[in-house]
């Protein structure tokens, strides 16, 4: 009886044995089922956020194209230079396919703080051109340094002979100051002073709102961007007509200036264009009847403002010859700036840090709409009350109504919401046909679409 029951005991003890290992080998082949499976299940995700973010690029390109094609019609329209203002729909979740876009603007006319984003496109003659701004306008630019004005115009300068010219061969790696022209604004990062704070200010990703993983340094509420939201190197404007003809370059004008005449006769008589030379100073009356205008010396102006100023011109009446006349004899003129479009931040440049002044031509042009035809509104603006920043804005040729350089900064999700891309462009219209001079991708800058636009795709997909 022993003998059997120890037998029967050892063959259910192998039996036991073997359950057992039965079960571990069962539990370690549904582990690596579920580990596999959990491992496809992410990579079918990934796969499927790699899918969207092409819909993404895709819808981004297609953004772009659309944009050029706007541009284009314009150009072929005779309505080159003129801000391409866009509606929502052509700016806010368009659908390309599954996917949207955004075109995220600017609002110049208000000040920026915690809200919505503004949509559109990004007026590059509304900055200061940092190849050709001069250091009494530059100094002024929320932020800047001293030291920073200084390096800028060693950056620029062609003679090799700044202060901070020798401070780059001692950083390590080593490198030369660039002594020409800046060719993006993103140099800026090389230059002695040009911390990353002075850059961006609060403005982290870069979308001209406040946000609310972004710090408000200062309290107040607003938004304070930094130096990089205010300045660009595209800004130029061809310097002919639209038909190709040269403007009148009124750096120099005599009585015998043809052009000129020529061009206020076509647009007001005779009579009218006799009175206007001689308000320039060009012509003097005669002194008796049948007597022929004398000629007086050669008269030089600073700037369209100026000339403006001293014709007697209405304002009706400049607007027809506004966009005629030009300081330089080069291909494109510069640098100008847009008054129409403009923050109150870059006027205030312009105008000697005159914050007044500044927020006076923002005021201004909110409530006159249908008067900004020409740089002559700023007279009317300004008035006597601001004689001295009429001034100051007259003494160079500095402002313009015309634009020729916009920026498109594209953010766009693909389907369900997913594979979040960004992408700044700027298109130049200077040539006569738009080209794309510049593309940067801006995805690691995070999401620029603001809270509300999150909640409300949060919202969305829930239903």
């Amino acid at each position: 009886m022993k003998a059997g029951t120890s037998a029967k005991n050892l063959r259910c003890a192998r039996r036991g044995s073997v359950l057992v290992i039965v079960l571990w080998i069962a539990f370690g082949l549904v582990s690596l089922a579920l580990y596999f499976a959990n491992s496809m299940n992410f990579e079918l995700r990934a796969s499927d956020n790699r899918v969207c973010a092409q819909a993404a690029d895709q819808a981004i390109e297609g953004a772009a194209r659309y944009i050029n094609y706007l541009l284009t019609q314009q150009a072929a329209n005779g309505s080159n230079g003129v801000f391409l203002s866009l509606g929502d729909s052509l700016c806010k979740a368009v659908p390309v396919g599954e996917a949207h876009y955004w075109l995220i603007g600017r609002d110049t006319n208000n000040p920026v703080g915690p809200g919505r984003l503004n949509f559109g496109l990004v007026d590059e003659a509304s900055k200061l051109n940092l190849n050709t701004v001069i250091s009494n306008q530059l100094f002024w630019l929320p932020r800047m340094t001293v030291d920073l004005t200084q390096a800028i115009l060693d950056w620029r300068d062609t003679n090799g002979t700044g202060p901070t010219v020798t401070y780059y061969a001692m950083q390590q790696p080593s490198y030369q100051c660039k002594c020409d022209p800046f060719e993006t604004v993103d140099e800026l990062r090389l230059l002695y002073g040009a911390d990353m704070d002075t850059l961006i200010g609060e403005d982290v990703n870069r979308n001209g709102i406040l946000d609310p993983n972004e710090t408000d340094d200062n309290q107040n509420g607003m938004l304070d961007p930094g130096i990089l939201e205010y300045v660009t190197v595209y800004s130029r404007e061809p310097n002919t007509n639209s038909d190709g003809s040269a403007k009148i370059n009124i750096s120099s004008l005599t009585s015998g200036s043809t052009d000129l005449i020529s061009n206020l006769q076509t647009n007001f008589g005779t009579s009218r264009a006799t009175e206007i030379m001689s308000s320039l100073g060009l012509v003097s009356a005669p002194s008796r009847p049948g007597q022929r205008p004398s000629s007086p010396t050669p008269v030089s102006f600073a700037s369209p403002l100026q000339f403006y100023e001293k014709s007697g011109m209405t304002a009706t009446e400049f607007a027809l010859i506004g966009t005629n006349l030009t300081t330089t004899n080069g291909s494109y003129i510069s640098g100008r700036v847009n008054v129409n479009t403009a923050s109150a931040a870059v006027l205030t440049c312009l105008l000697g840090d005159d914050l007044a002044a500044a927020q006076q031509l923002v005021n201004y042009r909110q409530a006159n709409p249908n008067n900004l035809t020409s740089i002559a509104w700023v007279v009317d603006a300004l008035g006597q009350s601001y004689a001295t920043d009429l001034q100051i804005l007259a003494a160079g040729d500095y402002i313009t109504t015309q634009s020729y350089q916009f920026t498109a900064d594209i953010a766009a999700l693909g389907p369900y919401n997913r594979g979040y891309r960004r992408v700044k462009f700027v298109f130049d219209t200077s040539s006569g046909t738009p080209q794309i001079v510049y593309r940067q991708d801006l995805t690691h800058l995070g999401w620029a679409l603001g809270k509300e636009m999150r909640q409300n795709l949060l919202l969305a997909k829930g239903t």
